[in-house]
């Protein structure tokens, strides 16, 4: 389970544990309210502690990360799409030669 979605689950935990004690000691509105948050936010801040405390003590998931083979794939797309830009500004100027050129026969016919 993600630390994000054990901090969510055990918020809403709390939350109806709030409700339920609220209910069963307070007297009024205001108590269940005050009981509600209080409790919810204990259980907030107790689930933030466990989630710091189990990423803090997982060792496992560490791992090797292969820099160098990386480089040389984004080296690689790099030259890639270079070699892209220039046969697209090729095409561009080829494209402006014929418009020039097409604009010009336009008129001399005119």
């Amino acid at each position: 389970m993600l630390g994000e979605n054990f901090i969510y689950f055990f918020t809403i935990q709390g939350f109806f544990m709030g409700i339920v004690f609220g209910v069963l000691k307070s007297f009024d509105a205001e108590g269940l309210l005050v009981y509600t948050f209080l409790i919810t936010t204990f259980f907030y801040l107790f689930s933030h502690i466990i989630v710091s405390l189990y990423y803090r003590t997982s060792v496992g998931k560490l791992y090797f990360f292969p820099k160098e083979s990386h480089e040389k794939r984004l080296d690689i797309f790099a030259n890639e799409i270079n070699k892209r830009e220039k046969i697209i500004d090729s095409a561009i100027k080829i494209t402006d030669i014929a418009v020039s050129t097409n604009s010009q026969d336009s008129e001399k016919r005119s």
